[in-house]
């Protein structure tokens, strides 16, 4: 009599799982919904998040906010969100650094970002260009490669943080293009872009978004995209590569995830209200603007491309010997 029992409680345990389920996804969201971006206001990642917590509000049908978490490289905000109750109501919207590869950069992540975190969707990616300040004597790559070598570690360029995108495209250009140039951590972009603005830093890797609204000041000179190829919102700009650095590659690109263990409906339905979002023409339209297009994977498609990611920065992290202590 017992075993009938116990397999009668886990059958109507089952059937209450699979009844619950499509409950969860039609209340799914009841109260407001929060997405944590890693990094301080002003970034690239700050103004991605808003784009989308806006456009999700309103599809949603309620609020969807930004808190901004930075610090550490992004790992504070990251670790936030793995630990929350994985409902649902706590996503993390980041660049890839925490995602990928922090893992590599830090010896004491207290997240783990393949187990801690369930992949929703991928939101964006950016170009990122190559500027420096006016003042530098250098109006291409071959010239500011000319200057690095005459002046071995006196050149410095800024960052959003430690393992950020813009850190380590610096890194890849610092070893394929045999300079020792000195990389300068910042909490968040838009820190950095105002020391790159004032002239205190001479040059920086930074996401389009964030570079468009500067160029025009004439403080600072896009001299490079680091893409593989050009950028539409500057198409006369010539890549990395085709400036004489053949190979080269770093972009940047932003992407939702959520706690492990959020449900499925859950899960599912975020996926399906962001491929509506992102497909919308005024989406579009704004993302074309920031110089930004619109991602176009979810799910477990975009939970290979976080390990095709976490592979090819992890291989750059060791060939650099980049370490945050």
């Amino acid at each position: 009599m017992r075993l009938v029992r116990q397999i009668a409680v886990a059958a109507a345990c089952m059937t209450a799982i699979f009844v619950a389920a499509p409950a969860v996804a039609q209340n799914y969201p009841s109260k407001p919904v929060h997405i944590v971006v890693p990094f301080p206001p002003g970034g690239s990642n700050d103004i991605i998040a808003r784009l989308l917590a806006q456009k999700l509000s309103e599809s949603l049908g309620q609020q969807v906010l930004v808190e901004n978490r930075g610090g550490a490289g992004g790992n504070i905000g990251a670790e936030a969100v793995a630990t929350v109750v994985p409902d649902g109501y706590t996503l993390l919207l980041s660049a890839p650094g925490p995602l990928t590869s922090n893992a590599a950069l830090y010896g004491n992540l207290r997240f783990n970002p393949v187990k801690d975190f369930a992949p929703v969707a991928l939101i964006a990616s950016v170009p990122i260009v190559l500027m420096v300040h006016s003042a530098v004597p250098a109006k291409t790559v071959q010239e500011l490669i000319a200057l690095a070598r005459a002046k071995p570690g006196t050149i410095n360029f800024g960052s959003s943080g430690n393992g950020s995108t813009n850190h380590l495209a610096g890194e890849l250009f610092k070893s394929m293009t045999d300079t020792k140039i000195v990389h300068v951590p910042y909490r968040g972009a838009a820190p950095a872009m105002n020391d790159l603005l004032a002239g205190h830093i001479p040059m920086m890797f930074d996401n389009m978004p964030a570079v468009l609204p500067q160029l025009a000041g004439g403080n600072i000179r896009a001299i490079a995209v680091a893409g593989a190829t050009r950028a539409k919102a500057l198409p006369d700009l010539p890549t990395v590569a085709e400036a004489g650095v053949a190979g080269f590659d770093a972009s940047a690109w932003f992407g939702l995830v959520a706690p492990a263990g959020t449900p499925a409906p859950v899960l599912d339905r975020l996926t399906k209200e962001i491929g509506l979002v992102l497909k919308s023409p005024d989406v579009i339209k704004r993302f074309t603007e920031l110089g930004a297009e619109p991602g176009t994977l979810a799910g477990a498609e975009f939970g290979a491309f976080l390990r095709n990611e976490t592979t090819k920065w992890t291989k750059v992290i060791e060939t650099s010997g980049a370490k945050v202590n």
